[in-house]
């Protein structure tokens, strides 16, 4: 059986059209990526969607069709059923530290820690801290015309009560108005 148009637009979207193993975006790959299955066909694994995966070219050649054959090796991390916070530490350099046996196995398989990845990751986190900080510039700068728009607002209040105080300073002292 082969793969549909259907399944694989479901597969790339529920992606969010980046690799499922180490995040890279169609538009970093500068075209589509390609569909996995996490356990290989020729190892028993079939066409359903959960066993789908969005892949780069880089991640489905390492993983190429491995399957743990035994009970005793290393398992795979399957991004479809667990968040990589689970078995990833992103350490401020880019590179990825496992947490789990499962975690350490991926990234030695798939070369998460591949120096084209870890300088995307770095990239990214530069790219993320640079939104965050656009964003609370904006909220700063709509923040300082709020407040510019009250000052001008009690400035003018200000002003009135000046000129309403120097009238009754004059009512109580008697001063007539020149």
């Amino acid at each position: 059986m082969s793969i549909t148009q259907d399944q694989r637009n479901q597969v790339c979207q529920r992606a969010n059209y980046a690799c499922e193993f180490c995040g890279v975006t169609e538009t970093d790959a500068g075209g589509q990526l390609t569909i996995d299955h996490f356990q290989p066909r020729s190892k028993g694994g079939d066409d359903s969607l959960d066993n789908l995966l969005y892949s780069c070219v880089r991640c489905n050649l390492y993983k190429q069709d491995y399957w743990p054959a035994s009970n005793d090796a290393p398992v795979l991390w399957n991004p479809r059923h667990e968040p990589a916070a689970r078995h990833f530490l992103t350490l401020d350099d880019g590179q990825l530290l496992p947490l789990t046996t499962v975690g350490e196995f991926t990234i030695r398989r798939l070369r998460l820690n591949r120096a084209p990845l870890v300088t995307y990751r770095q990239s990214r986190r530069k790219q993320a801290e640079t939104s965050r900080l656009l964003t609370e510039y904006r909220d700063l700068v709509s923040l300082l015309t709020q407040l510019n728009a009250q000052l001008a607002v009690l400035t003018r209040q200000q002003q009135q009560l000046l000129v309403t105080q120097r009238e009754l300073l004059r009512l109580l002292l008697g001063i007539k108005e020149e």
